[in-house]
C-alpha cells in the first residue's frame, strides 16, 4: 500500500476522537488478530495529539513516520510524540497479530507534581528514535507492566489515574533506560538543557517566529549569547534549527497534502509564497514543486 494524500491540510486527531472507550487522558488496548480500529482515520496521513507506544509481539505491518517508512518488526517498540506525521498500513494477511498500545497526553503526563516523566530520553526523544529493540528480558518486563497497566484500566477502583500514573511512571524510566543504550547517551548539562528547551520552544512557534531574537528573549537571553551557546552545543546555529524545522513541515505538507505552495507558504508563516519559494530552493536546491514531484515518484 502506497501513502494516500488528504487534501490541504493533514488531519490531528486528540486521544478522545480516536479511544475505544473515549478516553481523554489515558488508553491501552491489546489487540490480538484484531482488524485495525477506525482505519479511515488511520490509512491517511495524520497526527496525534497525544504520545503512542506500540509494543509488537507478533504479526507485520508497515507504517510511516514523518515520511520515513519503517517496517514493524516482533519483540519491537514503536513510539512517537506528538504531532508527527503517521500513516498506517494494512497488517499482512497469514500472520498472527499481536500488540498492545498505549496512548497518552502531555496532560496526562504533568499530574506528576516534580515533572520527571517529561524531562525523560523517550519522551524528549532528542535523536528523533522510534524504535526500540527488546530482548528477551526486555519483552518479559514490558509485557509484565501491560498487563497491569492493562488490568488496572479496566478496574475502574479508587485512586484508579495515581495507579496508572505509577505504572507509567515505571514503565517510561525502563524505556529511557533501554533509549540512552540504543541511542547516544544524552548529555544532561544546564547547557543541553537550554538546547532542549529551545528545540522545543521552536516545535510550539515556529510558524510564528522565524527570528533567532524572538527565542532568545523566551529563553532571556541576548541574541549574541544565546547563539554561542546553541552552536556549542549542537555545532549549528539556531537559525539553522529554526529553518531545519521549518524545512520538514514544508516536507511533510509538500508530501502528504494537495496545498499549494502559497498556502503552504502561509500556513508557515511566511508572508509572501516567493519568500517561501526562495527558502525552499536554498536549502534544498531545488523548489517545492519539484520536490513534491520528486518524493512522490520515489513512493508512488
Amino acid at each position: 500500500m502506497l501513502p494516500q494524500l488528504t487534501e490541504n491540510n493533514v488531519p490531528i486527531y486528540t486521544l478522545e476522537q480516536t479511544s475505544r472507550h473515549g478516553s481523554k487522558e489515558f488508553e491501552i488496548v491489546r489487540a490480538a488478530g484484531l482488524t485495525h480500529y477506525q482505519k479511515e482515520l488511520f490509512f491517511v496521513p495524520h497526527r496525534k495529539r497525544f504520545y503512542l507506544l506500540v509494543f509488537l509481539r507478533s504479526g507485520k505491518s508497515r507504517h510511516w513516520v514523518d515520511m520515513v517508512p519503517y517496517i514493524v518488526k516482533p519483540d519491537t517498540l514503536y513510539f512517537s510524540s506528538p504531532y508527527q506525521v503517521i500513516l498506517k498500513e494494512e497488517i499482512s494477511s497469514g500472520i498472527p497479530f499481536e500488540a498492545t498500545s498505549i496512548c497518552f497526553t502531555e496532560e496526562f503526563l504533568d499530574i506528576e507534581d516534580d515533572g520527571l516523566l517529561s524531562k525523560l530520553p523517550i519522551i524528549q526523544n532528542q535523536y528523533n528514535g522510534h524504535e526500540l529493540n527488546l530482548s528477551p528480558a526486555d519483552v518479559a518486563f514490558v509485557d509484565d507492566i501491560s498487563l497491569k497497566l492493562l488490568a488496572e484500566f479496566h478496574n475502574k477502583q479508587g485512586w484508579q489515574k495515581n495507579m496508572l500514573l505509577a505504572y507509567l511512571r515505571v514503565l517510561l524510566i525502563y524505556l529511557s533506560r533501554l533509549y540512552n543504550e540504543q541511542f547516544t547517551a544524552p548529555d544532561k548539562s544546564p547547557e543541553r538543557e537550554l538546547f532542549n528547551r529551545f528545540k522545543a520552544l521552536v516545535s510550539n512557534h515556529f510558524t510564528e517566529h522565524h527570528d533567532v531574537a524572538a527565542y532568545a528573549d523566551m529563553l532571556n537571553l541576548s541574541a549574541g549569547h544565546f547563539s554561542e551557546l546553541i552552536k556549542k552545543q549542537s555545532g549549528r546555529t539556531p537559525i539553522e534549527h529554526i529553518h531545519d524545522h521549518l524545512l520538514l513541515e514544508a516536507k511533510r505538507m509538500l508530501f502528504h497534502t494537495e496545498a499549494s505552495v502559497k498556502e503552504i507558504a502561509f500556513q508557515l508563516g511566511f508572508e509572501e509564497a516567493s519568500y517561501f519559494n526562495r527558502f525552499f530552493k536554498r536549502l534544498t536546491s531545488g523548489t517545492p514543486l519539484s520536490y513534491r514531484s520528486t518524493i512522490r515518484e520515489m513512493y508512488y
